[in-house]
């Protein structure tokens, strides 16, 4: 059986973690710059603040009913969910982690008590050992699994677990699951089931192989079978990224080309060192640029630049000198810019990276330089080495009003207790 478990509210119940007296009480967490909600608790949604509402349009929503707010904390986050699926690791190790909040697992039982025995286990370890909760679903697809799970996360009075292990329990499940609610059907897709007159998951399994295949391509029929039982979305390992993006809106228009260079150049070596931990290279970049959409009274541009390395790199040195490479195409004066970001594409695996023949190959050089700045920043601090394009003096900063300590990662905000 293929399990799906789930973090409740993720960012907001990590924010409880170490926040007792914020249990029973309306959370929402910010985005970059404090900029609009990515995360809500159960009791701020009940107050109606919908996903990504602006923090300037709903400020006095907030105030008047005293929801806290947090900055995303996302060092904090990372690191709870190592500990939440390193838990999960230990009581099965065939485990696929879909994102920071969620994994999938492949469980080899069938019976469905010893299958909620499992479930209740994984639920009280995570909550015991990190503070969270999540909602577990069992069934024999991926697909199934995520239809299970939304349904346990509905159960709010007993062990928030869910199985889906028979044929008419399945199909009367689906009838009441709308094709929005379908994992892996997008906007899109909904709106072309809905105008042929498919409202509900059970009403696409209805339809006939060809014809999905046609229309929705071998994806939608890997689908249709997944939701009918049959397990054909492959269950993976840990998958490799096949493209990083890093990309901030900034505290201020920036009208200059060394306060832009300054973003561009920490973006790539951010690119750099997440190429590092998965053990990838990079053979292309791309970079952007635009100004405040929002500000009518100022002149609008966007650009972008796509640049080929001459070998893949993950390399800070390499990265950031590209990146410049590429702002430097399509930076025009006169403009005051409020955003911009890298994009790796082209990413391998670093044991089978082609280096150019006829180009100066400073590969060993750099991975050692590499492996020394890694191991200073894990020891010191992330930013105790920046390449000197990045602003050594560290000027710019995000607007983090609201930002809470991180709990688990840095020494100076350890919680302290009186006694």
């Amino acid at each position: 059986m293929i399990g799906l478990f789930d973090c409740n509210n993720f960012y907001a119940s990590c924010e409880r973690i170490f926040r007792p007296d914020m249990e029973g009480k309306p959370i929402v967490v910010l985005s970059n710059n404090d900029g609009c909600v990515i995360a809500r608790s159960n009791e701020a949604k009940a107050l109606g603040i919908p996903m990504g509402a602006p923090m300037f349009k709903y400020k006095d929503i907030i105030q008047e009913n005293n929801i806290n707010v947090f900055s995303a904390n996302f060092t904090l986050y990372g690191d709870i969910s190592n500990r939440v699926m390193s838990i999960a690791s230990e009581m099965e190790p065939n485990i696929e982690i879909y994102s920071i909040d969620e994994a999938f697992m492949n469980v080899k039982i069938n019976n469905d008590d010893k299958l909620f025995e499992f479930g209740e286990k994984l639920y009280k370890e995570i909550k015991k050992a990190t503070g969270i909760t999540v909602s577990i679903g069992f069934a024999p697809s991926k697909s199934l699994a995520k239809v299970a799970n939304k349904i346990a996360k509905k159960n709010k009075e007993k062990i928030p677990v869910f199985i889906i292990n028979d044929d008419k329990q399945r199909e009367d499940i689906l009838k009441n699951v709308v094709v929005e609610d379908i994992w892996g059907i997008g906007r899109q897709y909904a709106k072309k089931l809905r105008n042929i007159g498919i409202d509900k998951a059970y009403d696409f399994t209805q339809l006939g192989d060809a014809y999905v295949k046609k229309e929705f391509s071998v994806v939608g029929l890997r689908l249709k079978n997944d939701l009918l039982g049959k397990p054909t979305i492959k269950f993976e390992d840990i998958k490799k990224k096949n493209n990083i993006t890093v990309t901030r809106t900034f505290d201020k228009n920036y009208k200059t080309f060394e306060e832009v260079r300054e973003r561009v150049a920490s973006f790539a070596s951010s690119i750099a060192y997440k190429l590092r931990k998965q053990n990838s290279c990079t053979g292309s970049l791309i970079v952007f640029v635009m100004t405040n959409r929002f500000r009518n009274d100022l002149k609008q541009y966007y650009n972008s630049a796509y640049i080929q390395l001459p070998e893949p790199s993950n390399s800070n040195f390499t990265l950031a000198e590209y990146a410049e490479r590429a702002l430097k195409s399509i930076f025009r004066e006169g403009y005051y810019y409020k955003r911009a970001g890298v994009l790796a594409c082209n990413i391998c695996d670093t044991a089978v990276a082609q280096t150019a023949l006829f180009h100066q190959n400073n590969y060993v050089q750099d991975t050692k330089a590499m492996d020394a700045i890694d191991l200073i920043n894990r020891k010191f601090g992330r930013h105790t080495i920046v390449l000197a394009s990045q602003d050594i003096d560290r000027e710019w900063k995000m607007n983090q009003e609201f930002l809470s300590p991180k709990y688990t990662t840095n020494i100076d905000d350890i919680i302290k207790v009186k006694i």
